[in-house]
């Protein structure tokens, strides 16, 4: 979808992409045809294209249409051309040569004298009338169905578009068969007080004009680029290997989804080199059923009677079978080919260590001396019991801090001092802190 920017219109072109309505993604418009020869200058004005392609309801309908006027527009612009009884503003969506182009693709002629012509560029004034004529589509989409609904027509109204000057209304419908709806266009001419023209679609234009997201997570093609819609049938799937199943085959619209035709040429010409009358093979075991042909490994399966194992068997090997079954021969074994479900394991390799040994012991000690550093300057250490000095033994050393200490012991009853006196340098450093002082002994 378009940006989100594209929502805010300046003089009817989008002011937020700058791409005035033409992006690739279809979001300001669909079905656009990019112009790859917009860049290319011609040494003759005067022989190129004087026909415009304009597109109405964002890409939804769009016609072509003869330049008489002086202007010379661009694509983006927004210009009133000639309608029913009327005017009609729509956006110029292509011009230059690429037009022929388009022409050429939908077999119309360029001297065609009933081509409309283009009036004038929009103005203020027709955009205005063309937003309010717009707004009232809504509305009237309601009021038909609930019109058609009464008078009790087996058909569908899908969209309305009704002119920029709101004299002509065209009713899209569907339906199956034939509906004789004279009775429902005077309802409708009564009601909307306007010129009413049907219009009936299919179930895929339905899709394209409504627009959507596909199960392949794009938008739908229908309402983006594709135009031409061939007939899509179930011989399709068949070719391509898929399950018939209704839910997964069928788009948006009901019916099945266009893109079974995109591949079905490229399995053609690969099934070209597969045998044919090879859907039954006798051997020992039983007639072998073929259920299944791979052109990507160019293998054919099969299934044995009382048996769910599927065989894969190459196309030579089937085209020897079928001779031999021709020659009234029954070989013993189908002889299968051994077909590996997964990718190839590649050799695992044993680690190499090129840097040399990690060991996370380096990296625990570390921590270890970190935090043991946290540790001492946040807090004071507690001193040892050597440190503070137990009865009846003498400190280590004899010395603390430079000072002597004297210490008695008796059998009796001793006390033991211990003073300091004095300090070295190191004390002042702090770096080993004096001893407290020595608690007294009890006596025995």
């Amino acid at each position: 979808m378009g940006c989100s920017n594209c929502g805010t219109a300046k003089g009817g072109k989008p002011s937020g992409c700058k791409s005035n309505g033409g992006c690739s993604t279809g979001g300001c418009n669909r079905l656009n045809v990019y112009d790859w020869l917009a860049n290319l200058p011609f040494n003759d004005p005067d022989s190129s294209c004087r026909v415009i392609e304009v597109s109405f309801n964002r890409g939804s309908r769009k016609d072509f249409y003869r330049n008489t006027t002086t202007h010379l527009f661009e694509k983006g612009d927004m210009i009133s051309v000639e309608g029913v009884s009327g005017f009609d503003v729509g956006e110029v969506s292509m011009t230059g040569e690429m037009v022929r182009l388009q022409m050429k693709k939908k077999d119309v002629d360029e001297r065609n004298p009933e081509i409309k012509k283009v009036l004038r560029r929009a103005s203020d004034k027709d955009l205005e009338i063309m937003q309010q004529n717009k707004s009232r589509e809504r509305d009237a989409l309601t009021r038909s169905r609930a019109i058609a609904r009464q008078l009790k027509l087996d058909m569908k109204m899908s969209e309305v578009e009704i002119q920029a000057d709101g004299r002509k209304a065209t009713f899209y419908y569907i339906a199956d068969d034939r509906v004789d709806f004279r009775e429902l266009i005077k309802l409708y001419a009564g009601e909307f007080r306007l010129k009413v023209e049907m219009r009936q679609i299919g179930a895929r234009q339905e899709a394209a004009k409504v627009g959507g997201i596909g199960s392949c997570g794009r938008e739908l093609c229908c309402s983006t680029w594709l135009s031409d819609f061939r007939s899509v049938n179930t011989t399709a799937a068949r070719y391509q290997n898929l399950s018939i199943n209704q839910s997964k085959l069928s788009g948006q619209c009901g019916r099945l989804k266009c893109c079974l035709n995109y591949e079905l040429d490229t399995y053609l010409d690969a099934l070209q080199n597969f045998p044919d009358n090879a859907e039954t093979l006798q051997v020992a075991k039983g007639t072998a059923i073929l259920i299944k042909k791979d052109i990507f490994k160019n293998l054919m399966w099969y299934v044995l009677p009382d048996s769910n194992k599927q065989y894969p068997l190459t196309i030579e090997r089937v085209r020897k079978i079928r001779q031999q079954n021709l020659q009234n021969v029954v070989p013993d074994d189908l002889e299968p080919v051994e077909v590996s479900t997964g990718k190839p394991k590649e050799d695992e390799s044993g680690f190499v260590d090129l840097v040399g040994q990690i060991s996370l012991k380096t990296l625990e000690k570390a921590d270890r001396k970190k935090k043991h550093g946290h540790s001492k300057h946040g807090q004071r250490p507690q001193p040892t019991q050597q440190q503070a000095g137990q009865p009846g033994k003498p400190p280590v050393g004899g010395h603390s801090g430079g000072g002597h200490g004297a210490g008695s012991s008796g059998h009796g009853g001793g006390q033991g001092r211990g003073n300091g006196q004095g300090g070295s340098g190191k004390e002042k450093e702090g770096k080993n802190p004096p001893p407290p002082p020595p608690q007294r002994g009890r006596r025995r």
